[in-house]
């Protein structure tokens, strides 16, 4: 069997226990405050915090995955995100689970950065990518529909994340060793230093304006919608369902489109998407933009994934350019809380969405860029491969 056709799936699992965390922040957040004597400001700063500590490790291991191991530290990740998510679920002292939280943090960003650092390395990171979308958008999918009915409690999104990791353990003996040659490994300098730090600043603002909006979704169709909780929640259900037709979208498309197309014209639609949610006043508008959005934003990120892994093999730019992702993600809902407050929602939709179109500009200019030069082949010892594909086999 190929390596193009054999998928390995201990790389897909460890990235969907890594980006879980961000995925059900929304319930996490949510049951912080609910559950435990926090305001809804505290509850977020907590899950600033987490989604901080997650970026800190990617930043931290964007260059020493290869050095170290993926098999240590994907154990060592993985062991973090069990302790601290685990733990921050079974206290009720708040000091206690803002510990747990960074600590779990910490872990998950470890676990994406052995994940993005090995699909880099790839073939066909991609599609690797697409199929580890799909796993953490069907798992926390899950949790969405699952946890309303196990009762009330901060603890129970965070154990769902606590077992994920644990569940993927045993999948890191697949994991082998490094593969740079360590005469290669200490000398090659990151490459395409421009155009990695372009995308990883525009990723930054791409997922903050993301997330602003997310941040605010509920309050949108509860205040200004004026829909029932019942109904809110009913199309974030189904809003979830379409991100998953749009990974499966993304995986069947491939690299039919090329990179730039899918990255500049899929970010304005999401802006227009932002938009028209951000400014609804009933059930059609605010499902509409809800749906469309969850829909594209998984096959855009797909893609600026797998940008990200085509700038260097070694997958440093890829976690880099996560991580700097993760930076968003932590200061999307105090943003969108903010501008909503100060500007009302459809402003704030506005500001967004142009933000968006900006953004998309050095974004597409990168992916053009991307397409027609021939990135470098990083030397790779025959002997000790990137991926054990015959236990996968």
């Amino acid at each position: 069997m190929s390596a193009r056709t054999t998928l390995p799936w201990p790389l897909v699992a460890l990235f969907t226990a890594g980006y879980l965390a961000p995925y059900l922040l929304p319930t996490t957040v949510g049951r912080l405050d609910s559950g435990l004597p926090l305001s809804a400001t505290q509850a977020g700063a907590i899950g600033s915090a987490l989604l901080l500590s997650s970026a800190s490790a990617g930043f931290l291991l964007a260059s020493r995955v290869d050095r170290i191991g993926p098999r240590p530290l994907a154990r060592l990740g993985l062991t973090l995100a069990v302790l601290g998510y685990g733990g921050a679920a079974l206290t009720h002292w708040v000091p206690a689970v803002v510990a747990g939280a960074m600590v779990g943090g910490f872990g998950s960003g470890t676990a994406t950065a052995v994940a993005a650092t090995g699909i880099a390395g790839r073939p066909d990171p991609h599609r690797v990518t697409t199929y580890g979308l799909l796993g953490v958008s069907a798992l926390a999918g899950a949790v969405y529909l699952t946890v309303p009915h196990l009762g009330p409690g901060h603890g129970l999104p965070l154990a769902a994340i606590a077992l994920t990791a644990l569940a993927v353990w045993p999948l890191t003996s697949r994991l082998t060793g490094t593969v740079i040659k360590r005469s290669v490994q200490h000398k090659a300098p990151l490459p395409h230093l421009r155009s990695g730090l372009v995308l990883a600043a525009a990723l930054m603002c791409w997922s903050l304006a993301q997330n602003s909006l997310w941040g605010v979704s509920g309050r949108i169709g509860l205040t200004q919608a004026h829909l029932s909780e019942v109904t809110v929640g009913a199309v974030f259900a189904v809003a979830l369902g379409a991100g998953l037709l749009g990974v499966v979208a993304a995986s069947a498309l491939g690299p039919r489109l090329g990179l730039a197309l899918p990255i500049g014209a899929g970010t304005a639609v999401i802006a227009a998407c932002i938009a028209l949610s951000a400014s609804a006043r009933d059930l059609t508008t605010f499902a509409t933009g809800e749906i469309a959005w969850n829909a594209l934003y998984p096959i855009v990120l797909s893609y600026v994934i797998g940008l990200a892994a085509s700038l260097d093999s070694r997958g440093r730019w890829a976690v880099l350019v996560g991580s700097a992702s993760s930076l968003g993600t932590a200061a999307g809902p105090l943003t969108g809380s903010v501008l909503s407050a100060q500007a009302g929602f459809p402003t704030m939709g506005a500001v967004l969405a142009a933000g968006l179109l900006v953004i998309a500009v050095p974004m597409t200019s990168v992916a053009l860029g991307t397409g027609r030069r021939t990135l470098p082949v990083v030397e790779i010892p025959v002997d000790v491969p990137a991926y054990d594909t015959a236990k996968a086999a």
